[in-house]
């Protein structure tokens, strides 16, 4: 279920951004108070039949997925290019996964929680704990010198948005995922002199189907990132934990 219903006759629809759509009403963004119930009624256009071989759990985390399927249909990838990922958290890897089933030879991932970093080892990323090595430096190592061909900005900290050019090549692109807070300084010149490309991701759009496809064919294996299960009758267990989780922890799941 893709969980925002836009208005089907807005000018953001019609022109295919529906993601855009000032009047989209999204499951669980205020006024709408999600929906951990057995049924629910919602359009056919935006409800899609999972794979044989997907799980219902696996099948909760399309939503995630499908945005890190956005950033990298954003970062219009190439074959064999070679991708920055900074922040390890859900949102970082699943971009990363997209990036890599997108055509990147390689991907590079970073944080400062080395438990994250252990996780987004086992799918075949670059690890970088930036509290024990300089992010720049590694990829200047793994590029000859030349940066990374995309950068995409997954966690919204005001000083990886600001290095974020720092580890670009000449006429690459950034993608920014992540949210910050409060409104955070960009380095404009950093970016103009190596003429970047800029792009910017709000949730997702025409990218389930995709995320489904790459899910059910095993180019994209989602499980490991389901770290914790609660029955339904412990669901408020569940949101208490999932504030404020272990660091081994990534995405929650409650169990109907």
């Amino acid at each position: 279920m893709e969980p925002g219903i836009p208005d089907l006759k807005s000018k953001a629809t019609i022109l295919g951004m529906y993601n855009l759509d000032p009047a989209v009403r999204f499951w669980a963004t205020p006024p709408v108070h999600g929906c951990l119930r057995e049924t629910v009624v919602h359009p056919a256009m935006f409800t899609f039949k999972l794979p044989a071989n997907i799980s219902y759990a696996e099948g909760a985390m399309v939503e995630p997925l499908a945005v890190g399927m956005q950033a990298a249909k954003k970062a219009a990838i190439h074959a064999g290019d070679v991708a920055v990922v900074t922040g390890c958290g859900t949102i970082g890897m699943v971009t990363a996964m997209a990036a890599l089933a997108s055509g990147c030879s390689k991907v590079i991932i970073s944080d400062i929680i080395q438990q994250k970093l252990d996780i987004a080892s086992q799918f075949g990323f670059v690890t970088v704990s930036i509290t024990q090595q300089d992010l720049k430096t590694k990829v200047d190592n793994l590029t000859n010198g030349w940066g990374a061909d995309i950068v995409f900005e997954a966690s919204g900290n005001e000083t990886a948005i600001l290095k974020a050019f720092e580890l670009l090549r000449p006429g690459g692109c950034v993608v920014f995922i992540g949210m910050p807070v409060k409104p955070v300084p960009v380095d404009i010149v950093a970016a103009q002199a190596k003429e970047a490309r800029v792009e910017t991701v709000f949730r997702y759009a025409h990218v389930y189907e995709r995320a489904l496809g790459l899910m059910g064919s095993g180019k994209i294996d989602i499980k490991p990132l389901i770290t914790d299960k609660y029955k339904f009758e412990n669901s408020i267990k569940a949101f208490e934990y999932a504030s404020n989780p272990k660091p081994t922890s990534v995405k929650v799941i409650i169990e109907m």
